[in-house]
Order: structure tokens, then sequence, then C-alpha cells
């Protein structure tokens, strides 16, 4: 004999439906694959960093994470493009100290405001740069570039990933530290710019150390120096550049923005995500191979990590004369 079909059963049945019906969408994200902006050139330590956590992302998520390197403009380019973009948490940056912190007090014409046109997300890592050049130049340490560059100062150039990047700003405050004259050299990224060194036709580089150490562990690249106060854990052997020019500290970081507007419970999603690549233990191996150090940030943290940035370059951007249009 069938029950009877009660009050209390009909209400409870109506609250399931009431429940499902009132879900939020973003419950069921992400229905399709999101892109990851690399708003640098291929090949360089941005692209290299975010590649490996796209694909761990991507598989915690359930969809794949597709890269797309927009390069340009120090990376305002690519930032720019995902600042306008729709905040549904389908198109994602990987910022940099170069997007959220230097081109802010460089460019006169800004195509986004860094902290009002995104949701920050999670600050991933932090990057020591290197002092690198061609194996054909006749040094082998830093005190021998500056040497060299004293000598005759218009014989030396650096490459770097472009105007108004922390590899740009790297090598003025190298300069004007050592008190010598380099030429800058700007491109559109690491990738481009180490091909050039690596064909000598730049013959020092100042790079992110993710994008330069297959080429210094393989010998087209020789290194002089890390740019951190401290020596790289990866790279035990090679000075700091502090230990030739006290004081001298420069280095970047990566970190995941959304477009601002993005619903809370999508940045949620996106910086679980994130947490749970950073903390696999095969993306820790290859961060560590090139000593970048693994933060994985709460949104809020990145949100104070970005005005504290701002706060801390301002003056080297002021002391070094840096401004673009």
């Amino acid at each position: 004999m069938p029950h009877p079909v009660t009050r209390r059963a009909v209400l409870a049945v109506s609250a399931l439906f009431l429940a499902a019906a009132a879900a939020p969408a973003a419950a069921e994200y992400p229905e399709s694959p999101v892109t990851l902006v690399i708003p640098f050139a291929a090949g360089g330590s941005t692209d290299v960093v975010g590649r490996i956590v796209a694909e761990r992302m991507g598989a915690e998520l359930g969809q794949q994470v597709i890269v797309q390197n927009v390069g340009g403009a120090g990376g305002s380019l690519g930032a720019g493009q995902v600042a306008q973009a729709e905040p549904d948490g389908y198109t994602i940056l990987m910022g940099t100290v170069a997007t959220h912190a230097l081109n802010p007090l460089i460019l006169k014409q800004k195509p986004y405001d860094a902290v009002t046109d995104f949701a920050p997300v999670s600050l991933l890592v932090v990057v020591p740069n290197v002092l690198a050049v061609n194996p054909e130049l006749p040094v082998t340490t830093v005190q021998e570039l500056i040497d060299l560059a004293k000598s005759d100062p218009t014989l030396l150039a650096y490459a770097s990933s472009g105007n108004g990047t922390p590899l740009h700003l790297s090598g003025e405050l190298f300069k004007a530290m050592a008190g010598v004259e380099i030429t800058h050299i700007p491109y559109k990224g690491s990738g481009p710019a180490l091909t050039d060194v690596l064909g000598n036709q730049v013959p020092v580089i100042f790079d992110n150390l993710p994008s330069a150490s297959g080429h210094m562990t393989s010998g087209g690249l020789r290194a002089l120096g890390v740019t951190t106060a401290e020596r790289a854990p990866s790279f035990p052997d090679l000075p700091s550049i502090a230990e030739t020019l006290p004081g001298y500290e420069t280095y970047t970081w990566n970190a995941l923005f959304a477009p601002a507007g993005t619903p809370p419970e999508v940045v949620a999603r996106l910086n679980d995500a994130a947490k749970v690549a950073m903390a696999d233990p095969a993306v820790v191996a290859r961060m560590a191979e090139f000593s970048a150090t693994i933060v994985a940030s709460t949104p809020e943290e990145l949100a104070a990590h970005v005005d504290d940035e701002i706060a801390k370059w301002t003056p080297v951007v002021a002391d070094a004369g840096v401004s673009m249009d």
C-alpha cells in the first residue's frame, strides 16, 4: 500500500527545487574553457610560470585553461585587454610587477587602472631576476662587466623584455649604482630578447631566472649575478649583484587577476584552483628549479601586495626618470 504524501514531504521537495533554482550560476563555473592572457611574448618567465599553472588549474577546474600570449607595451596591451573583458571568469590575466606596479607609474596614457579595473585572485610566486651575458663577451663577474663598461661607454647594450618592465628597471638601477653607461634595447618579451642575446646580437641581458635558467645550465648564457639580495637556492654558486653593489635588489612576481566586477564566487573558485595547483608536488618541483618562491595568496592579500608594490616602486621610477607615452 503506497504511503500517503504528507505536507512535510511536499514542503521538503519544494524546498529542494527552490534551492536548486536559487543556486548561483558560479556553482557551475566553468562550463567552457578559460583563457589565461599572458601579457608578454612566449618563452619568457611569465609565460613559463603561466603555462605550468594553467595546465594544473585546468585539471582542477575540469575545463582547459588556454594560454593566450598578448605581448606589447610592457605588458599593458594584454592587461588592458583583460581589464575590458566580460567579468565572468572566462578571461583572466597573469599579472606581474610590470602590469600592476610599474606601468601605472610609467605610462603617461594609462589604458587601465591597476587597482580599480581588476579583481585580484592570487599572488602565485615571487621570482628572482638575473644578469647574464653571451659567453663570447670577455667577462665572468659583475665587477668585470662594470670595468668593461667603464672602459668604453658606447661598447655595451643590454636587452630586456620591454620598456618599463622590471627587467628594464633592473638594468637602469644597475647602471645608476655602478656608474656606467649601457644602452637599453627593449623587446616585446623575454623570449625575443633571449633569442638576440643567444645569437650575440646584444651582449648583455637582464632576464627572469625561470626563462634564463635553461640557457644558463646549457652554457648558452653566462650568468653573472642574481638581482635578489640573497643568492638563489637553485643556483647557490651564483653570486648576487648585491655582493658587488651593496643594496642592489630587484625581483618580479606573477599573480592572477580577473576583470573588475567578476562575481566573488567565481574569484573564490579560481583562487581555490590556483592554491591546489601551487600545492601540487610536480608544480612545486618545477618552481624550485628556478627559485620561484610559491605564495598562493588570498585575493585580499594580493590586493594589499599591489598597493605595497606601487608604493615601493614610486621613488625608484622617479629617480630613474623613466616615462613612456
